[in-house]
Parts: structure tokens; sequence; C-alpha cells
């Protein structure tokens, strides 16, 4: 029997490798993490830091066509209690795991969307696939969903198409599809990076709603600090395709520990250091840039940008250490700082 405390998804040591004519690009690399029931994770880091391949890997969704490596393991909890992997289940166990007890919730709706059938057809097809529905009890199954994500006149939006509605109505569409068959997890990779903070909002806090009503866990991708903030219960920070610090949300924004999550939130304008000069205020960036994928750094992939990097950074590759309070940093300085405890 599953209890709060047993993780719906436990991530341990994935790694995605792409192998190109170039050579091998590590995108994700010995990545592990947890989701609880009902609570959010956050993944967090800029773009190209291994966040939606991680969640592409985790649903079998990476293109057929390129030459990949995939290892680690993705224990996900069924609804009856079963663990399975999801990374060694066969396809056609897969395709009913996919869609309907992990959903996904994709950057932009009109790529996702298809342009050419109805907003009310694309989420019955769903249901009548996993749930075995009929078309007319499918439908209104879909009618049902658009009227849970208060999308207005939900009868006539339901025969309407994707080009008809605005970006937020969309959106909306694309959640309604991925909740309609009370899926047990819900990843979100981005799922407002297209839309204005106004709708962002109400997106957020309709899926925060959902995750109240229904006891959805959610891995929430963003590169949006602020969202993080407000929504993330536990948060793991990505960096050139490594987790380089996992903690509460409260704690990673009270005291930060990685140099790299520092910079991030030093970037935001309400963390800048008090301004003493008279003339303009520059906000903070982090100096450099993320290293090629296809020649990264001997040691710490940030070591080339930290302010605070020593002559062992380039030594080798930290380890990702917990403090036994819940909180994991790859960080050589918090290696000392164990090795002095």
């Amino acid at each position: 029997m599953m209890t709060n405390t047993t993780p719906r998804l436990q991530v341990r040591h994935l790694s995605t490798t792409f192998h190109t004519d170039e050579g091998a690009v590590h995108s994700v690399a010995d990545v592990s993490f947890d989701i609880l029931p009902g609570r959010t994770t956050a993944l967090v880091g800029e773009s190209g830091s291994g966040k939606s391949v991680t969640s592409l890997t985790l649903m079998r969704l990476l293109p057929r066509t390129a030459r990949t490596t995939v290892a680690g393991s993705a224990l996900f909890v069924d609804r009856s209690g079963q663990t399975v992997d999801l990374l060694s289940l066969p396809e056609r166990q897969m395709r009913g795991v996919r869609g309907n007890q992990i959903a996904m919730i994709f950057q932009e709706p009109m790529t996702s969307l298809n342009p050419v059938f109805t907003i009310g057809e694309q989420i019955a097809e769903s249901v009548r696939l996993h749930r075995g529905a009929s078309h007319a009890e499918a439908l209104a199954r879909a009618r049902q969903m658009l009227d849970l994500v208060e999308i207005p006149a939900a009868g006539q939006r339901l025969h309407e198409y994707p080009h008809q509605l605005s970006g937020g109505m969309r959106q909306r569409v694309m959640i309604a599809l991925a909740m309609a068959c009370d899926p047990t997890l819900l990843i979100a990779d981005e799922p407002t990076t297209a839309l204005d903070v106004t709708i962002q909002a109400q997106i957020l806090e309709l899926m925060r709603k959902l995750q109240r009503e229904m006891g959805t866990s959610i891995l929430f991708i963003t590169h949006n600090l602020g969202v993080v903030a407000h929504h993330a219960d536990e948060v793991a920070v990505m960096y050139a395709g490594r987790i380089v610090e996992v903690a509460k949300v409260r704690e990673l924004f009270a005291a930060p520990r990685h140099p790299y999550t520092q910079g991030l939130l030093a970037c935001l304008p309400g963390k800048q250091p008090p301004h003493r000069g008279t003339g303009p205020r520059r906000l903070y960036a982090i100096r450099g840039q993320v290293s090629s994928p296809l020649a990264p750094p001997p040691g710490c992939a940030f070591a080339p940008r930290c302010d605070k990097a020593l002559t062992r950074c380039d030594q080798a590759m930290p380890e990702l250490l917990a403090d036994g309070a819940g909180r994991q940093t790859r960080c050589v300085l918090t290696e000392a700082t164990q090795e002095a405890a």
C-alpha cells in the first residue's frame, strides 16, 4: 500500500546520451530525484541543461531516428500499487501508462494539438483509448474536462479547432487533455512559457486547483524561479545535464548552497545586493556560457563560470552529497565542509 512518504516516481542514475557524427552528447547524466504523492517537484535550470530531455526520456518519447543510449531506472507506482520501471517496460505496456497514468503538458500547444481535429475529438480519443468508452461517453468526458479547466462556453468550444482559440485557451485544452484519464503523475514541461503573465498566473492556479482536487503528483519543468517559489514543494537544480542541488523550496530560496543556484537567484531583481553607486543599477548575470556538450570541462561543468572555483574543481566531477536533512549538493565546497565535520 502506498503512503504519502512513498515516492510516486523514483528516478535513479538516469542518463541519456545522443550519439552524433561529431561525438557523444551526454544530455542527461546520473540524474536522481523523487516525486511524492500529491506534491510538486520542480526541475529548474538554463535552456540546454537537460530538463526536457529528462522528461522525454521518462515518457519514452525520444525521437525514434535519434541514436540514443538510456541507462538508469525510473520506478513508478501505478494505480494498483504495483511498481514498474518505465525505462524497461515493453512498448505496448508503456502505451497503457503514457497518457493514462502519466500525462504530459508540452511547451507549445499549437505544435501538440492536431489542427485538423476538433478540440472535443482530441480529448475524446484519449478517453476512448484508455477507458474503452463509447464515442458519446468520451465526448461527454471531454465536455466535463473543458468545464473543469474553466473554459467558457465549453459546449461550443468542444466543436472548434485549435486555431480558433487563444493561447491561454489552448493551454487549458492541453491541461484538459492531460487530465482526462485522471493521471496520478503529470509532467508539465514549461507549460506557461508562451503566455503573458496574467494568463500564466491563471494557468498555474488552475494546475494547483486540479492537484488539490485530484491528488496528482507533478514534475514541473521550468527556468522561471518566480513560478518555482510559489508552486513547488521540492526543487532539483540542473546544470549541463546533472543535478547540482536538491532541496525543499523554502530552504533553497533562503540559503542556496551551490554557486550555480546562488547565481540563478542573484539574477532575480529582488535578490540584488544593495546599490551604493549613483549611476544606473545593473542586473546581475552569471558570466560566460555553458560549455559545449561535445567538449565538457574535465571536472565540474560549472567551474569555468564559477567565482568560487578551486584548483580541485577541474580535477574530477564532485559527488552529489546529502547532508542528512534532505538536502543534496554537488560541489567541492560541500565536500570540504563535510570532510571538516
